[in-house]
């Protein structure tokens, strides 16, 4: 089922809301609270539309989050039935220190059409589409996929690049590829940003690989699927809590390697309102008594842009 294009303006306004109630907390030192005006904002302008909404990749379980939790019911309840996935901060690290990259994102889809993810860690790897679908895989060494994607691109070793996390449990990870002399860009939070940077090769990013959270492999999936690229993710299940999550939400085989059309099944719509600027949209700006919101949009059956915003400051 193809999406409705008009639901497009209606959800960047939504993400650049979000946004935008971040925007005082920007640099504050608390993200806790950014988050919670982020969230605050994204399910209130969500519950005023005639959709008949369910998040199925939220800010936790009915337990852990009062508001867009895992299976929370929202819009009026009339018009289409709609699975939505939400970060509404994306990088809360970035925005309480005014360190770029900060977003506030949302997907959607038709219902049964993005997986329902666990709270829990994911394995996960992302090529652009000029990487023939075969050249990278999660069970490859390493080494075998720089050298794949280095054939395949017709570029030496020492000119690919590959961005994950900067994290203990990327250290041998790490090693490897410093001793292949590619270049890497380490990020310390927001690993959506992160995969989607494997989109354009003014970038610079030729791979993404990792551990990241689960949700979030999820909602860069819904983005990566509409610029055709490659995209794998295995979770990964560290206590007896996770597992129990995982087999709440169907997940039988708990070492399946999942491929993105088994994430993001059919039509999605994928927005991203910069909060601080980063590598794909500018953060919110003041001028002339409005905000400026910048916001990154993926549809499959729309062009894939850049919509600029300005909402009068009250």
């Amino acid at each position: 089922m193809t999406l409705d294009k008009n639901l497009i303006n209606k959800f960047v306004n939504i993400t650049s809301s979000a946004a935008i109630a971040c925007f005082k907390y920007i640099g504050k030192g608390d993200k806790l609270i950014a988050d919670k005006a982020a969230t605050d904002s994204m399910r209130n302008n969500l519950n005023k539309l005639n959709i008949n909404g369910k998040v199925v990749i939220g800010e936790g379980e009915l337990d852990e989050a009062p508001m867009l939790y895992i299976g929370e019911q929202l819009g009026t309840g009339n018009g289409p039935s709609l699975d939505i996935a939400v970060d509404p901060l994306e990088g809360t690290n970035f925005a309480a220190r005014n360190l770029p990259g900060a977003l506030s994102v949302l997907a959607i889809s038709s219902k049964g059409n993005i997986f329902n993810a666990p709270e829990t860690y994911m394995e996960k790897i992302a090529v652009g589409k000029d990487v023939p679908f075969d050249a990278v895989d999660l069970d490859f060494s390493v080494e075998k996929n720089i050298k794949n994607i280095a054939e395949c691109k017709n570029k030496n070793i020492n000119n690919i690049g590959v961005c994950l996390l900067n994290r203990p449990r990327h250290k041998e990870i790490i090693k490897k590829l410093k001793k292949l002399n590619v270049k890497l860009k380490l990020i310390t939070d927001g690993d959506v940003s992160g995969a989607l940077l494997v989109t354009d090769n003014k970038y610079k990013v030729d791979m993404f690989l990792g551990i990241g959270g689960g949700p979030e492999g999820v909602l860069a999936a819904s983005a990566l699927d509409a610029y055709g690229c490659k995209f794998q993710g295995r979770f990964l299940f560290k206590t007896d809590d996770d597992i129990r999550r995982a087999k709440k939400m169907g997940i039988i085989d708990l070492n399946k390697k999942y491929e993105l059309n088994e994430i993001i099944k059919g039509d999605s719509i994928f927005c991203a309102t910069g909060i601080t600027s980063g590598d794909l949209v500018n953060g919110v700006k003041t001028n002339n008594g409005k905000y400026i919101t910048e916001t990154l949009i993926t549809h499959k059956n729309s062009s894939i842009n850049i919509v600029k915003k300005e909402v009068p400051i009250t």
